[in-house]
């Protein structure tokens, strides 16, 4: 029976004992076996293409060990697109196209395939119209196998043949140009037998503003049983483990039942040692999706749809500012959990997880409009009861909610509320304005770009895990975005033009990264470290070189900080990249390093002195004032950390000039401002080297000078300004107006005088030890006070107080 095909109504697939009927054959790594009528079995050794005639060639044929007969399943050609059609004495095979392809004589009570139309010569004629489309196929630029047999058949191209194409045709260089993200069928039953047997937890973000506490990213979790859903606000994505270990934790403590796995993709935030030792230690088997496949971690890459679109209307709703995000981002995931039905299982997520139905009588619409009532102690007789506020999250940790306070403009956790949901918020300050217009995506990753981590790549250490919370208790807590925690990580080296001015952000965040990795993560550190690197190369300050014989090069650092104003409130990143001047040897690498800085004496002696001759002190600064001073020493440093040159690993910068941190940078910029200020008519004070002073006509101007910062000031509005313009032409400079916060004294020049204090000092202090909200006094002893001198007491230096 090795060379007689029978046409089987009752076979599922096409299936042959015998290989050298194959024209291609795949090997099959799986154990499948096909049961005989006569309960014996065969093992399926692969798979491959059959040509039965020049028309007919059978695809996804299964070799089978010791099958002694050929057959034709007439179901699979059905499902091929050809026709079968049984008369008295005959079975015809057609294809779509109403040709016949195969004609089947009778063979007992069944049908074989005529195959005398397939002697020796004519199967080797059967590769022909394979080796036709294939020229056609590469001559139209690869056009589609489908495509040109319906343009060949149509007609509408002259010089194009009728072609014909077989069913298994591969094109590796269509594959490699072509091939896009499949389908993935969706999960049709449900996989778990209980809630926490398996975690689905993924990571959302860079967003494109803080979140009111500093917040740039969510980590999701799911669990795959009842659907409940947890999200966690990071600063840092590196933050996801101290998060997923706590939940772990606490979810085997409430359960009997053993956890037995977590899901998540191939991002560093999850695939580093801090996972990989955790799990082993709990028997846990962590579960990676393939690179770049979302759709195989689908059910939380599901929930962070759903999340976001909830949020994202909730926002546009009332026009929200975007940096709510995050409350918006917790409500969404909170009411999620109380109404979304869990498929094939007819109940809540809540329902499935805590074994009652939820509650719903407690909640209240995102932004609605509440009064909080003041505290007892602070209120007069006649003063208003209540605070106006904005309704924007449940409370985590009791059943309060938490409301945005519209004057002191903070967040705060109150159970005493009243709500107005007729009335949504209109207030100015709550709502949309310069880059929150309506409609913008939250986050950065929202406009289709896969974000799978970077495959295979590896995390920074972990933070100090913060305290887990979430959405357990009915009418209860949530993981707050705004209260006080303890920023996919792991990072390719950047190329310095690449992300300069990608994000704008209506505010600055406030948390300064604790070194390079992280700074790399968010993109407004970014751009502060590319305006560093912009004003090396504008001022020259270094050469990339061969290192020398017996070099020793010193090493670079960031330095990360935040620039505050009068008011404590963040007015600017500020990165610094600084040389690690402690390795420095004196007489190798420098050699004199003393530089004058003005003294906080005579800063307060030059604004009595301006108040008496009526003139108004200006202050400005010069950008990376370092970077132009010239050294005279032969210094060289390593590459700056994150931004290496992929070309020139090996290579060195030479200074020309000074660099922040070298022993001798101050003195270097000192001399430098010295000389051009000198060099401009400048004369220089007899007893403070920092105090230049230039006489034009009857006309003063003055200039101090604390390493960067200048203070300077006349008795001409015109030789003022004549001044600051030829600074900037020499240097790169801020300039910051009229003199109003320096070395942390509040000024306030005005006609009456000149007045200084330190407000933001005071607070700070009181801030610091949790002292903001006492009770305050007028002075802190009586007026009434009679004291006597001590006339033996040692006597003090006035200046100090």
């Amino acid at each position: 029976m090795e060379d007689v095909w029978i046409m089987d109504s009752g076979c599922s697939r096409h299936k042959t004992g015998h290989c050298n009927w194959f024209s291609s054959l795949n090997p099959v790594s799986t154990n499948e076996y096909i049961t005989f009528g006569d309960n014996g079995q065969g093992k399926v050794m692969g798979v491959g293409s059959v040509s039965l005639s020049a028309k007919l060639s059978l695809r996804e044929v299964a070799f089978v060990q010791n099958l002694g007969f050929n057959l034709v399943s007439t179901s699979q050609l059905l499902d091929e697109g050809f026709e079968v059609r049984f008369k008295k004495g005959a079975c015809c095979v057609f294809d779509a196209e109403e040709t016949l392809v195969c004609s089947l004589l009778p063979f007992g009570q069944v049908f074989r395939v005529n195959l005398t139309s397939v002697s020796g010569p004519a199967r080797c004629l059967v590769a022909s119209p394979s080796a036709d489309i294939w020229k056609w196929h590469r001559r139209l630029g690869h056009l589609s196998f489908d495509l040109l047999v319906r343009l060949s058949s149509m007609g509408l191209i002259r010089g194009l043949p009728k072609l014909r194409a077989e069913k298994d045709l591969v094109c590796h260089p269509c594959r490699h140009g072509k091939m896009f993200v499949a389908s993935h069928i969706p999960v049709s039953q449900v996989i778990t037998s209980y809630p926490g047997e398996l975690l689905h937890m993924d990571t959302v973000g860079h967003a494109r503003v803080a979140s009111v506490s500093g917040k740039w990213y969510v980590l999701v979790v799911v669990d795959d049983f009842s659907r409940f859903s947890w999200v966690f606000f990071m600063e840092f994505k590196d933050e996801a483990f101290g998060f997923v270990r706590d939940l772990v934790l606490r979810l085997r403590n409430e359960s009997h039942k053993a956890m037995r796995a977590i899901r998540s993709d191939n991002g560093g935030e999850f695939r580093n040692s801090h996972f990989e030792n955790f799990c082993r230690d709990l028997g846990l088997e962590h579960q990676f999706s393939s690179p770049y496949t979302p759709p195989q971690n689908g059910v939380v890459e599901r929930k962070n749809r759903t999340l976001v679109e909830m949020a994202r209307t909730m926002l546009n709703e009332h026009r929200t500012l975007r940096r709510f995000w995050a409350e918006v981002v917790n409500t969404a995931c909170y009411i999620a959990n109380r109404i979304f039905l869990r498929a094939f299982l007819g109940k809540t997520s809540y329902e499935l997880r805590f074994g009652r139905q939820p509650s719903v009588k407690h909640l209240r619409a995102f932004s609605c409009r509440c009064f909080v009532l003041k505290k007892a102690g602070h209120l007069d007789k006649f003063e208003s009861r209540c605070l106006d506020g904005i309704f924007l999250v449940y409370a985590s940790s009791s059943r309060a909610f938490r409301v945005w306070i519209l004057e002191a403009k903070q967040v705060v956790e109150t159970c005493e509320v009243s709500f107005d949901e007729t009335m949504p918020c209109t207030t100015p300050a709550f709502e949309l304005s310069g880059d929150d217009e309506e409609g913008t995506p939250i986050f950065e990753d929202e406009e289709g770009a896969v974000n799978d981590g970077d495959a295979g790549a590896t995390a920074p250490a972990a933070a100090p895990a913060p305290s887990a919370t979430s959405s357990d208790d009915e009418g209860g807590p949530l993981p707050t975005a705004s209260s006080s925690l303890p920023r996919r990580q792991a990072h390719a080296r950047l190329d310095p033009a690449r992300t300069r001015g990608e994000v704008t952000s209506e505010i600055v965040p406030s948390r300064q990264p604790r070194d390079v990795s992280h700074a790399l993560s968010d993109p407004n550190w970014v751009n502060a470290m590319h305006e560093e690197l912009e004003n090396f190369e504008r001022n020259h300050v270094w050469d990339l070189v061969e290192p020398p014989p017996n070099c020793r090069p010193i090493g670079t650092k960031w330095v990360f900080k935040n620039k505050q104003g009068e008011d404590g409130m963040v007015v600017t990143n500020k990165s610094r990249l600084v040389a690690q001047g402690f390795s420095q040897k004196e007489g190798i690498d420098y050699e004199e390093t003393f530089a004058l800085v003005a003294r906080l004496e005579a800063i307060r002696i030059l604004l009595a002195f301006a108040a008496s001759k009526s003139f108004k002190l200006q202050q400005m600064d010069v950008k990376s004032a370092f970077l132009n001073g010239f050294i005279e020493e032969e210094v060289y440093v390593r590459q700056s950390p994150g931004f290496e040159s992929a070309r020139f690993l090996d290579r060195v910068y030479k200074l020309r000039k000074a660099l922040y941190g070298l022993k001798q940078a101050p003195r270097a910029w000192y001399a430098r401002l010295k000389s051009f200020l000198l060099k401009s008519g400048f004369v220089m004070g007899s007893e403070d080297k920092t105090l230049f002073l230039l006489s034009r006509g009857g006309d003063t101007l003055i200039v101090m000078i604390y390493v960067d910062d200048i203070i300077f000031g006349g008795s001409s509005h015109a030789l003022v300004s004549s001044f600051a313009e030829q600074m900037s032409r020499e240097f790169e400079m801020s300039l910051m107006g009229e003199l109003q916060f320096f070395l942390g004294l509040q000024i306030k020049q005005g006609l009456e005088g000149t007045f200084v204090h330190q407000a933001k000092y005071t607070r700070d202090i009181l801030k610091k030890f949790n002292m903001g909200d006492s009770k305050p006094m007028t002075t802190p002893m009586s007026t009434n006070t009679a004291l006597d001198a001590h006339e033996d007491g040692e006597a003090v230096d006035q200046k100090e107080f």
